[in-house]
């Protein structure tokens, strides 16, 4: 098997070996500068202002790793962009206590939530009125959201409920930060997507 200038050989204990690619000496590639941990082997993004906490800003489209535990985590707005491709996009959001989603649907979007931090209910349905779906949901809990299902997300627990959302194709501008709630609620209403219905 032929390993390029800028691959290496992983080995892993339990499975096959298997070609990675390492972009780390490629001028210009990354966004932001890379700080290798090599307690545990991998390189994680960090701020360059030596605290250890990711910028949180939107790298769309531009190639992007990073800890979305440790980014999501950080968050602390309602929703700030993340990354912003052509076909899908990542934000990261943060519900304080007893705050929710509000009820909304996307009718050509579909959607999957990962939670990170907290405990919440995920109620779900085919239309606004019959919510007929419902689950408890907690760290490590991912959540999928068919285009066209209504569906609202709340959180129960005592301290914020932070999650990141994927969304296929994008369903927020680029750039996009929503400190709060209302911030999101007064952005949706003049570009016309995003909540549908708040009630």
């Amino acid at each position: 098997m032929y390993f390029g200038p800028n691959t290496y050989q992983y080995q892993n204990p339990y499975s096959r070996n298997v070609t990675m690619y390492y972009y780390g000496t490629q001028s210009g590639y990354w966004a932001i500068p890379v700080v290798a941990e090599y307690g545990n082997g991998f390189g994680s993004l960090h701020s360059s202002d030596g605290d250890y906490n990711i910028l949180l800003r939107d790298y769309g489209t531009d190639p992007f790793v990073v800890n979305i535990n440790d980014a999501t985590k950080q968050n602390s707005t309602f929703r700030t962009a993340l990354w912003t491709g052509n076909q899908l996009q990542v934000t990261l959001m943060s519900l304080n206590v007893g705050e929710d989603i509000g009820l909304e649907m996307h009718p050509d979007v579909d959607q999957f939530l990962r939670i990170e931090q907290g405990q919440g209910i995920i109620r779900m349905g085919k239309s606004k009125d019959n919510l007929n779906f419902e689950r408890s949901v907690y760290d490590d809990s991912a959540i999928m959201l068919p285009a066209g299902t209504w569906h609202n997300l709340i959180n129960t627990g005592n301290i914020p409920l932070r999650l990141y959302s994927i969304y296929a194709p994008p369903n927020h501008p680029f750039g996009t930060v929503h400190l709060t709630k209302a911030d999101a609620l007064a952005a949706e209403e003049g570009y016309g997507h995003g909540n549908l219905y708040i009630g």
